[in-house]
């Protein structure tokens, strides 16, 4: 055969393969690594769960949840994981591009306060004009607080102290007198005596029924990038599947945050069950809102037409 056929063959050869697609990259923030809840992006990644969507991950760590959200409505991302609700009603009551494409956590179950050993402080009922923890405004954490005062009657002096390790050092060296964790933060230290934990996010009731964490994305990525941000959800849904179905899950999970699998295990049963974080479950967000306006997040509750805009999952993979 002479050389221009070899190259028709050549040239047909590469016809019949097909293209060779890129993957789509897309930027997620996520705030406080280490939590069991925060992993399901970066050990879903590793385990090609994103590949097999073709997607390629930048992932950015936060100090919590309003970092997060700020780095979606500046596009500096195209999806945050684990943003409190309160701050994105309120953002979007203001008209912030930003959108809800689903649920991170229902409940606070994972959330716990905590004081060192040599405090005089048993529970929240002793902590009235204390000060008192949480990561940043209009997060989980500072939803819970808030839940507190109301719970327990007491004023709570509130104070932002970003990431769990931040807040420790805070606590430990005497400058707050109550601190905030997510496991396995902290587990050590109070197994070992040296804090007492001494409320739980699942002391205020109803919360266990709404989503005060949610997956959000920037509108305008979201309308670039809806199918992308479809296959995220759907590589997500897959990634959490494997987390709680497959023991190398708890390892991978033990080498990411620094603890044992039995550790691991330990927590995922504990604090996060499976069906609080399912995606698909945006659910609560009536109370929330009233609370939002009690709390001033918000001027008055939104209508049904502004929900709509506001909860916009992308298609279904």
């Amino acid at each position: 055969m002479n050389k221009a056929g070899m190259k028709w063959l050549a040239m047909v050869a590469v016809l019949l393969a097909g293209p060779a697609w890129a993957e789509d990259a897309l930027k997620v923030a996520i705030g406080q690594r280490g939590n069991w809840e925060n992993a399901v992006t970066e050990l879903g990644q590793d385990a090609g769960f994103f590949k097999k969507h073709g997607l390629v991950l930048d992932i950015l760590y936060t100090e919590g949840g309003g970092q997060t959200q700020q780095a979606v409505i500046s596009g500096s991302v195209d999806i945050g994981i684990g943003v409190g609700s309160y701050g994105v009603l309120g953002a979007f009551s203001k008209g912030a591009p930003v959108r809800v494409i689903g649920n991170s956590m229902l409940g606070a179950r994972d959330l716990y306060w905590y004081v060192r050993a040599d405090s005089a402080v048993k529970g929240m009922k002793d902590a009235g004009g204390k000060s008192v923890a949480f990561s940043t405004t209009g997060s989980s954490t500072d939803l819970v607080v808030r839940g507190f005062q109301r719970v327990f009657g007491v004023t709570l002096d509130r104070v932002a102290t970003g990431s769990p390790p931040s807040t420790f050092t805070q606590v430990m060296s005497g400058q707050v007198d109550v601190g905030w964790a997510s496991p396995p933060f902290g587990v050590v230290a109070a197994e070992a005596g040296r804090t007492r934990i001494v409320a739980r996010g699942s002391d205020v009731p109803g919360l266990e029924h709404q989503s005060v964490r949610v997956m959000i994305a920037n509108a305008r990525a979201l309308t670039a990038k809806a199918d992308a941000m479809g296959r995220y959800m759907a590589a997500y849904r897959e990634a959490l599947d494997w987390m709680y179905s497959d023991p190398a899950a708890l390892v991978a999970y033990g080498t990411w945050a620094g603890v044992t699998p039995e550790l691991a295990g330990h927590v995922r049963d504990e604090f996060y069950p499976k069906t609080n974080m399912d995606p698909a479950r945006v659910e609560g967000l009536e109370q929330l809102m009233a609370d939002a306006v009690t709390f001033k997040f918000l001027t008055a509750p939104m209508g049904v037409e502004q929900l709509g805009k506001l909860v916009a999952p992308p298609p279904a993979q």
